[in-house]
């Protein structure tokens, strides 16, 4: 095969991303179907992207024969269904994190990709960027010798929609953004996590806590090797999109990422000023375009992908767990997220 067919699923914010990423820049893929329920947005889409065929339901897209991998990312809350049937169709499956709202929704997709024997792979887009992964590399030569403490830090701009923050939707502030962070300190670390214990407060959104949500987590972490984490994740910086991690090892530091998006400083008597990065496209388009890449790679080379369903499942029983300490307010064993 020279061009794989692709198929996106949901086009929300994140498919629309996708879609566009696949139709546009992805080299070796060719967008064949969207499908999304809402009849306005498949038009519009069309309209910008010629020759895309377009379905209200997605199974319909799923008896396409040009589709060969679909793109999940219709809601959270149907990622199950949308995963099991895409599998019994024998497509391969790129699937938007977190993969389900439940492990045990989880452990169904991943039982119904291996009974199909399709390739699966899960959105963790920051293993991708340049800079994430030039850390890797560091850490695996032993650049700062033996990981000790990992601080990861996300922090959006503004708050998202009371309907998209009800847990149910999303999974919540934690499920649905430090998803992220426990994903790239369980692979900057190369350990799992052992146990967590979270603080939150929703001071500057409290009409999150009427979905029962808050705006602000802060998660403290132990390595199942006796390593010590910190993830924040916050819908409160005003500022612009704030994505910083940093590993301490034992004979040196590792710090990721950047706040000032042009290499410009006005300097006055007021003082120094530059701008920031305003949001996740900005800052990790590339890296989202990368990971799709990655996806149509492993189809046509027959590869498996760096993001395995293990590290997915991994990443959210860390978030759930983290979630139940936030609800108990105690420390929580990875292993008690059953």
């Amino acid at each position: 095969m020279s061009e794989i067919g692709i198929g996106v699923i949901g086009l929300g914010r994140m498919g629309q991303v996708y879609a566009y990423h696949t139709a546009r820049q992805i080299d070796g893929a060719a967008l064949i179907a969207v499908a999304d329920p809402r009849i306005e947005t498949t038009g519009y889409f069309a309209s910008q992207v010629s020759g895309v065929q377009v379905y209200a339901d997605y199974h319909d897209l799923l008896l396409n024969p040009a589709v060969e991998g679909v793109i999940v990312a219709s809601p959270t809350s149907t990622h199950r269904d949308v995963v099991i049937a895409a599998a019994e169709a024998g497509k391969a499956i790129f699937c938007e994190k977190p993969t389900a709202l439940t492990l045990a929704a989880t452990d169904e997709m991943i039982a119904a990709v291996e009974r199909a024997g399709v390739l699966f792979q899960v959105g963790f887009m920051r293993r991708f960027d340049r800079a994430y992964a030039e850390a890797k590399r560091k850490l695996d030569d032993g650049q700062i010798g033996q990981p000790v403490t990992i601080r990861s830090i996300g922090r959006d701009p503004h708050r998202t929609s009371l309907e998209f923050a009800n847990p149910a939707v999303s999974g919540g502030l934690v499920v649905d953004m430090a998803i992220h962070d426990f994903d790239v300190i369980r692979w900057l670390m190369d350990d799992d996590i052992q146990r967590v214990y979270t603080e939150t407060a929703s001071l500057v959104y409290p009409e999150l806590l009427d979905v029962n949500d808050v705006d602000n987590a802060m998660i403290n972490i132990r390595f199942q090797r006796g390593g010590l984490g910190n993830v924040e994740v916050s819908r409160t910086a005003i500022y612009g999109y704030d994505i910083q991690c940093e590993v301490v090892g034992a004979k040196g530091t590792i710090q990721i990422g950047y706040l000032r998006e042009t290499p410009v400083l006005l300097l006055n008597k007021d003082g120094v000023h530059h701008d920031v990065v305003p949001h996740f496209p900005e800052r990790f388009g590339k890296a989202y375009t990368t990971q799709i890449e990655h996806f149509i790679d492993c189809l046509l080379n027959d590869r498996m992908p760096i993001v395995t369903a293990a590290d997915a499942r991994a990443a959210l029983q860390a978030s759930l767990a983290a979630t139940l300490s936030h609800q108990e307010g105690r420390i929580v064993y990875v292993s008690e997220v059953t």
